[in-house]
């Protein structure tokens, strides 16, 4: 079965010489697409498609390069634009080899409806095919949705697409990092391992037996992995560090309660629960209208 092409869909409030000129300039569009390192136009020769060579970073010190070739079209009947590519990789650490698609530029009201569709053969046969359909499709298909999102903000609101993704790394990162934290500290010492310090500060805390501490510690336990969970399905991640900032003093002062001579422990719950609770202001300072693929149509 052969996949669908790729599409994407944004309305941006802008003219269409701005959006134009911000997608088609190499130095502008490679600022703002997440899918490509660095664009370099070829010398163009007279009546010939516009040559280019792209390269994009993939981690590790890896990356792929490739080339492309793009013919710009203006419609007088509609004012629309359009922009046909042509790109492709001889590199077979591609799943990629060659591709077609095109970008249209439609006059609207307010602004410019921006579109793009593409599609492109893949490498490795029937196993290139599967893993292109269950992963790599889905990741080139958010990876355009959020780069169409980040030039609509940058062009509506100025806001430079460096300064937008390093808040959108920044948040998910803590996002992950949170959700470690909290499972792990929730099932390691406190269901597999019933850490003896978790039971002593909970009977420092209240006069209990080992086994209604020791269940009280349980409960904790599956409470923490559950509040960590949440950091992967809720939506409203800036409501979760409202609650942290509130929740790790209170820990730290539990603590203190419970057994104090731990605070001299080497990396104490002082020291921890303030590190988490400042990365918890740090989100808080950072989510705020991060960019998200969700924003883009992506379907017809």
């Amino acid at each position: 079965m052969k996949n669908k092409p790729i599409y994407v869909e944004t309305s941006i409030s802008s003219d269409m010489e701005k959006v134009w000129e911000a997608s088609q300039n190499p130095e502008l569009h490679e600022q703002w697409d997440l899918r490509f390192s660095s664009i370099t136009y070829l010398p163009k020769k007279e009546n010939e498609p516009q040559l280019f060579e792209y390269k994009t970073n993939i981690g590790f010190g890896f990356s792929i390069a490739g080339w492309g070739k793009s013919v710009g079209t203006f419609h007088a009947k509609d004012n629309s634009r359009t922009s046909s590519l042509h790109f492709g990789t001889a590199q077979k650490i591609s799943p990629i080899k060659e591709g077609k698609g095109y970008w249209k530029y439609e006059p609207e009201q307010d602004g410019v409806k921006f579109f793009t569709q593409y599609d492109y053969d893949v490498r490795f046969g029937t196993l290139g095919k599967m893993i292109d359909r269950v992963l790599f499709r889905p990741i080139m298909g958010w990876a355009t949705a959020l780069s169409f999102d980040v030039f609509k903000r940058w062009l509506e609101k100025g806001d430079t697409p460096s300064s937008q993704y390093v808040r959108f790394f920044s948040h998910w990162l803590i996002t992950i990092l949170f959700f470690f934290v909290w499972v792990y500290h929730g099932l390691v010492p406190k269901l597999l391992l019933m850490h003896p310090e978790e039971v002593s500060m909970t009977q420092g805390m209240l006069p209990l037996t080992v086994n209604e501490a020791q269940n009280i510690v349980s409960t904790a336990g599956v409470i923490e992995i559950v509040f960590g969970i949440l950091w992967v399905l809720y939506s409203n991640k800036r409501r979760l560090l409202k609650i942290q900032v509130v929740v790790f003093p209170l820990l730290t002062l539990s603590t203190l309660i419970g057994d104090a001579t731990v605070f001299g422990d080497p990396f104490n719950p002082l020291t921890f629960n303030l590190t988490l609770f400042v990365l918890s202001v740090i989100g808080l300072l950072v989510s705020k209208d991060i960019p998200t693929a969700k924003s883009c149509k992506r379907s017809r």
